[in-house]
């Protein structure tokens, strides 16, 4: 890579590295840039000399497999790879390819500095911690199948400790339940199961 395109990924580096303080997530006491931060500061800084290239290397019904090729001025400058599982996750289940491609360039731009001291994104973090504490992804389940206002309530009730640990500990997994949650009700208050159109 000649100068002019070392000094301007330097630049970029040095732009995202002053800014993570401010756009960092803390999971568990560590501090985790977003994939969109990343992508972000990115864009803001290099425009479009950056070019993020990606290429599904994997797809099936179990798993896909993303890799993203980063070039600057057209010199490729690094690569990441991602890999995502269908049934891993309750979002999964409808969109592990976006969450896959999403994370191969995240760990691209890792991969060529927009990183402080951890590679892995809050997103990826918050996945790993979600995939290992499967309690989440049981309790949308068990949402889904609620039948009446009665079994929503006592729903609400058994898993409101669960939801206020994950609020504090990982507020991506929190966040990303909330949109799931908002779906399963929708549906449900357009079934009438828990608006009081159907009887318990």
């Amino acid at each position: 890579m000649d100068n002019n395109k070392n000094d301007k990924l330097k630049a970029a580096i040095e732009v995202f590295k002053k800014e993570f303080g401010n756009t960092s997530i803390k999971i568990h006491g560590k501090d985790y840039s977003t994939v969109a931060d990343r992508i972000s500061i990115a864009r803001k800084t290099l425009g479009s000399s950056l070019d993020l290239k990606d290429t599904i290397i994997h797809h099936d019904k179990d798993r896909v497999i993303v890799q993203c090729e980063a070039y600057l001025d057209g010199v490729h400058i690094g690569t990441g790879i991602a890999e995502e599982t269908r049934l891993s996750s309750f979002i999964n289940k409808t969109s592990a390819l976006e969450n896959c491609q999403s994370s191969s360039w995240g760990r691209c731009l890792a991969n060529i500095g927009f990183v402080n001291s951890n590679i892995a994104s809050a997103e990826e973090v918050s996945a790993a911690i979600s995939n290992q504490n499967k309690s989440l992804t049981t309790a949308l389940t068990e949402l889904d199948k609620v039948s009446h206002l009665g079994s929503y309530k006592a729903w609400i009730s058994k898993n409101s400790d669960l939801f206020k640990r994950i609020k504090e500990n990982d507020p991506l997994a929190y966040k990303n339940f909330q949109e799931q949650f908002s779906k399963i009700r929708l549906t449900l208050e357009t079934k009438g199961v828990i608006n009081g159109r159907k009887s318990n």
